[in-house]
Order: structure tokens, then sequence, then C-alpha cells
């Protein structure tokens, strides 16, 4: 675990940083510079591109990941490589065709509720594109075991960029409107920037021979479009599905609670950086105990973690919206639900990355179609009879109902469990931290009051879980900043 945790460590420090920048972009310049409704109409775009970012993609970026360490010569790694990117021309070629003739009867459908969609529309798969080759030249660094800059890139670089275009919105250097057209420009610096960077740590040279697996890496990709394109739509589908039924503005209060809540999966989206890899290698050579160990290491550190953003959460979520324009509190039961979706998530660890790099992706597969369609039905059904508040009850069942399915086949077909007893300490420690807290005001201005209460819930729920020894990383953790914290002082 010692790259992982250097790795994770160094990739939290960046994501929590650009989360901090985030913050500031979603809860205070997107609502006062942009407006309800263009903010509403960014998160739209945003959304139905990274629905389609796995098509783009071609599921090659988890392919790379999973075939790249069985190429030996640098021959086979040429012609790998080279396949791969070269792949997603085969999709991405006839859906801007498709899109281009149809543009109209596409767009106008999309716009019905909202007009403003109608404008921007072109942008989607030109976003998507861009995700989607970020992903790839990003996991092209990965399996050198270079996490660090593309997620530096993903989780700073962007956010920067967005703050300064939000910022000339504010000093007039362009109106509200423009901002959405830059906001094409910045996804595209970002998948430059990335590109140049896994071209240093690796060199791109064109080698058209390509693998002798290449038939069977080109069903893995197939697979892994669907399996991803199901993973993105449970994330996204919803907003994408609110600009029928509600007026933009909704969508902008609805995203600002889905950012709040996505915090909790920073330490997850550093974490897994590294591990996928790692896992994939465990799997390749066979070492099962290894890959039960990391399984459950990783599950217990990200829940430890996790659970404490988690009950920060909670514990300040009306303070929080306290400092925002009132009507953004529509947003606040929505925090709680997809909150607890994300925590749920976060507990099980590297499991995606195990299932991935398994033969059985193809029977979650179908298991994630299924509860495709259901989360499509559920959000047609409740978004029109509860708003927003009903896209998140969506979303928590959808999301709910496809890890546990993920869970078992990993438990019960590959014998590999990330639980224990201390996973249960960690979870009392949570509900006594937030049963303690959620209920104690400070008189002071929401600033104060969720700083003194963040401090608070940090010493007792982290020294809780040290106390009672629950996560042998997170105390690794703990004594390394304390060592730094007794140098510097010395």
């Amino acid at each position: 675990m010692g790259i992982v945790i250097r790795q994770s460590i160094r990739n939290t420090v960046i994501t929590y940083i650009g989360f901090g920048i985030g913050a500031i972009n979603a809860l205070i310049l997107y609502p006062h510079f942009l407006g309800k409704e263009l903010y509403g109409l960014t998160g739209f775009v945003l959304s139905a591109a990274n629905v389609i970012m796995p098509i783009m993609a071609f599921g090659v970026h988890n392919t790379l990941v999973k075939y790249f360490v069985q190429y030996k010569t640098e021959e086979e790694k040429n012609g790998f490589l080279t396949y791969v990117v070269l792949l997603p021309l085969l999709l991405i070629i006839p859906l801007f065709l498709v899109v281009s003739i149809f543009y109209d009867p596409i767009a106008l459908y999309f716009s019905s509720k909202n007009p403003g969609v109608y404008t921007y529309f072109w942008q989607i798969p030109i976003i998507g594109f861009c995700m989607g080759y970020f992903e790839i030249f990003y996991a092209w660094a990965k399996v050198h075991l270079e996490s660090v800059f593309g997620n530096f890139v993903r989780e700073l670089l962007l956010r920067v960029l967005i703050s300064i275009g939000l910022t000339g919105v504010f000093l007039k250097w362009y109106d509200a409107a423009f901002f959405i057209n830059l906001t094409l420009l910045v996804y595209l610096i970002a998948t430059v920037a990335m590109m140049v960077y896994a071209f240093r740590v690796r060199p791109f040279r064109m080698d058209v021979t390509f693998p002798v697996n290449h038939k069977e890496v080109f069903t893995y990709s197939i697979f892994i479009i669907l399996s991803g394109s199901i993973a993105n739509v449970l994330l996204d589908l919803d907003k994408t599905i609110l600009v029928k039924f509600v007026d933009a503005e909704y969508i902008a209060f609805y995203g600002v609670a889905i950012f709040i809540a996505t915090v909790i999966s920073v330490p997850a989206r550093a974490m897994q950086q590294i591990t996928y890899p790692i896992t994939a290698k465990l799997m390749a050579e066979g070492k099962h105990d290894e890959l039960n160990d990391l399984y459950k290491k990783s599950s217990i550190t990200l829940q430890v973690l996790g659970g404490l953003i988690f009950a920060g959460i909670v514990v300040n979520i009306r303070q929080l919206y306290l400092m925002m324009p009132p009507e953004y509190s529509a947003g606040l039961f929505s925090v709680f639900v997809v909150g607890l979706s994300k925590y749920i998530d976060l507990i099980l660890g590297n499991n995606n990355a195990i299932i991935f790099n398994s033969h059985y992706y193809r029977a979650v597969l179908i298991l994630g179609i299924l509860l495709t369609l259901i989360m499509v039905g559920l959000n047609l059904w409740l978004i029109p009879i509860m708003g927003i508040d009903g896209a998140a009850i969506a979303t928590l069942i959808s999301i709910g109902l496809y890890l546990l399915a993920k869970l078992l086949f990993v438990v019960l077909k590959m014998d590999l469990y990330p639980f224990t007893v201390r996973t249960l300490y960690s979870t009392g420690i949570l509900i006594v931290t937030i049963l303690g807290f959620y209920f104690w005001e400070f008189p002071f201005h929401p600033i104060l009051n969720i700083g003194l209460k963040s401090v608070l819930v940090t010493f007792f729920f982290m020294g809780a879980h040290y106390f009672l020894n629950v996560s042998s990383e997170v105390n690794g953790m703990l004594h390394l900043a304390l060592s730094l914290f007794k140098r510097r002082k010395s």
C-alpha cells in the first residue's frame, strides 16, 4: 500500500484544493455571476456530455488499464496503444455525422421546456469528445503509475480556469451567455494538457501492427462502453431528464446539492487513480490474498475518510445554505439523499476496479442495464411529482441497487469481501457524530459556525477512529501528519 498511500495523499490534497475552488465556483461565483437560468443550462450541458463520454472514449480508458500489463515487448505495447487511441473514432465519426444531420429535431426535443438549451446543445458532443480523450490519456499515464498530474488537471486546473471565466463575467469582459462557450474551451485545454503529459510519460509511436488479441480488446471495450455508460447515467441522467420537466433554475439548485454531496467521493477519486492499475496487476498475476487485503484496506480507509466528510456536510448544511440565495435551499433534501448514496458507494473500496478487470463484467453489465431502465422509470415517475427531490430519491434507489448487485458478484463469485467488524465500528462512530453535532448550533456567523463545528467534529470523529484503531492506514496518515507538525514546530 506504500505507493498507494503516497500518491493517494498527493491526489487527495490536490483534489481537496480543487474542490475548495469548485465550492467557491458552485456556491458563490455561479449563483451570483451567472444567474440561476444560465447556471442550470451549464449544468445540463456538462451532465449530458458526461453521459455520452463513455461512447466517445469507446471504453478504452478502462481497456488500456486492464490489458497494458499483459504486453511484454515494446512493439506489442506500441501496437496496443495505437489501437486504443484510434478505436474511439469508430463511434465518434458516425455520432458527429448523426448530430450534424439531425441537430434540429434532437435539440428541439430537449429544449421544449427550456428554449435556451437549443442555443448550446451543439457543445454537448464536443465536450463529451474532450472528456473521453482526456480519460484515455489519463489512463495512458496511470498504467505507468503516474496519476498525480492527471488528477491535478481534472480536479484543479479545470476549476481554476472556470473561476477565471466567471470572474470575466463579473468584470464585464463578456456577458454571462458567452461564458458557456468558454466552458468548451476549458475542457479542450485540459485534454490537450493531458495528452502532452501522457506522451511525455511514454512517447506515442504509431504502429498499425495491432495486438494479436485485438478482437478480445475490442469486445471488452464494447462492454465497457455499456458499463461505463451505466455508471455515468446513474450519475447524470437525473439532470438530463430534469430539463424536460422543470425550469432551468431548478437544475442549478439541484446541481449545487449534487456538488456538495459529491465532496464525499473525494477520497475515492484520489485513491482509485492508483489502486485501479494495482488491482489490474494483482488480478493478472492471480494474487488473490493480496487482492483481498487491498480490497479490505481500501474499503475501511475510504469509509473513515468519506464518513468524516459526510458527517461534516450533514452537521453544517443548514449554515452553509444561509450563505447562499434563499431559493437554493430547495436542494437541501437532495444533499442528504444523494450524500447517502455517495457514502454507500465509498465503502465498497476498489470494487469497480475488481469487476472491470474480471470476466464477470458481462454479467454485471446486464444487471446495470436493468437498473438503468429502473432509474429512467423512477425519474420519469418521481420528477413530475416531486421535482428535484424525486430525482434525488431515484438516484439513491438506483445507485443502491447497482452497488448491491456489484458487491454480491465480488463476494459470491470471487470470494472477496470488503467488510470486517471495523466497518461496524466506523458506522457507529458516524451515527453518534451526526446525532451529537447536528442540532448543536453556535450563535455566530455561518462561516465561524461551520469552522468551529468542523474542528470539533474532526477531533471527535478521527479521535474515536484512532483510539479504536479502525484503520491502520488512517492511523498511519495521522502519525505522519503529527510527526511533520512536530518537526516544523521544532
